[in-house]
C-alpha cells in the first residue's frame, strides 16, 4: 500500500471511530508532514482520498474540516470506496448463502484475458445466491484462478471467500475495477430474486486485484435494484 494510502486509511479510522467529529478541522498540511515524516505531496494525496470518500471537505483558506453526515450516509459511503465482499458488507446481520454451481473449468478467452492467464489454465466457476436477513439479494456468477486462489471448498464459498484470502492465504485484497448497468433478469433469477413482475436487476462487473496487482476474482453479480443503491462522490 502506498504512503498517501495508509495516511487516508488512518484518517479515515479516526474519523469513522468519532475522533474527529463532524466539523472538525485536520491539522494543516505542513502539520501532518511532520506528523507523518512525508512530503506535502503526499499528504495532499491523502487528504484528496478523502474528499473523494466524501469524509472532509476542503475550504479554501482554512483548512479541511469533516463533513457533517448522518451515521448511515458515512457507513454508505465508506462501505462504497472499501473493497469488501458481502459477508463482510453486511458484518452483524444474518447472511445465508445458497450455492448453485461449484465446478473447476478452463476459461473462455475472455475470461482468460481478464484474469491475466491463459485459456489452458483453470477457475473456479461459481454461481451463489447471496441472502440478507432471509431475502434473496443477489446472484453472483465468479470465476477465480485456481493457482493464484488455492483450497476453496463448500464450506468456504458459504461463509466469505474474501475472509479466507486474506486470513488464510495471508493476500492482500487491494482494489476492484466497476461497471455498473441495469438489464432484465433472466426467468431462472426472477425466482432465485423472488422478483414479481417487470423489475430490473443491477449488474455489477468487477475484475479484483491483489496489491502485487494480479487479477484474482473476475465476476458479475445481478443484484435487486429495490435493494440496493450505488453512491458516488464527485469532486473538482
Amino acid at each position: 500500500m502506498l504512503k498517501y494510502q495508509k495516511i487516508a486509511d488512518s484518517l479515515r479510522k479516526d474519523i469513522m471511530e468519532g475522533k474527529f467529529m463532524p466539523g472538525d478541522q485536520l491539522a494543516l498540511e505542513k502539520e501532518m508532514c511532520d506528523q507523518y515524516g512525508v512530503s506535502r505531496i503526499t499528504i495532499k494525496r491523502a487528504v484528496d482520498e478523502l474528499v473523494k470518500r466524501g469524509l472532509v471537505v476542503k475550504r479554501r483558506g482554512s483548512g479541511t474540516f469533516v463533513k457533517a453526515m448522518k451515521d448511515s450516509d458515512v457507513k454508505e459511503l465508506s462501505a462504497a470506496h472499501q473493497f469488501s465482499g458481502f459477508a463482510e458488507t453486511y458484518k452483524g446481520k444474518k447472511v445465508h448463502t445458497e450455492i448453485k454451481k461449484f465446478d473447476i473449468v478452463h476459461p473462455d478467452a475472455s475470461v482468460a484475458s481478464k484474469l491475466s492467464i491463459t485459456v489452458e489454465d483453470f477457475v473456479y466457476d461459481i454461481v451463489r445466491v447471496r441472502y440478507l436477513e432471509n431475502e434473496p439479494m443477489v446472484v453472483e456468477y465468479t470465476k477465480m484462478p485456481i493457482q493464484l486462489i488455492p483450497g476453496i471448498k463448500r464450506d468456504i464459498l458459504m461463509d466469505s471467500v474474501y475472509g479466507y484470502i486474506e486470513k488464510k492465504l495471508k493476500l492482500k485484497l487491494q482494489s476492484a475495477h466497476r461497471t455498473v448497468r441495469a438489464l432484465m433478469p433472466t426467468d431462472e433469477e426472477k425466482q432465485q430474486l423472488r422478483i414479481e413482475g417487470v423489475h430490473p436487476v443491477l449488474e455489477v462487473e468487477q475484475i479484483a486485484f491483489l496489491d502485487d496487482g494480479h487479477p484474482f476474482e473476475y465476476s458479475v453479480s445481478h443484484q435487486r435494484s429495490d435493494k440496493h443503491a450505488f453512491t458516488a462522490v464527485s469532486i473538482r
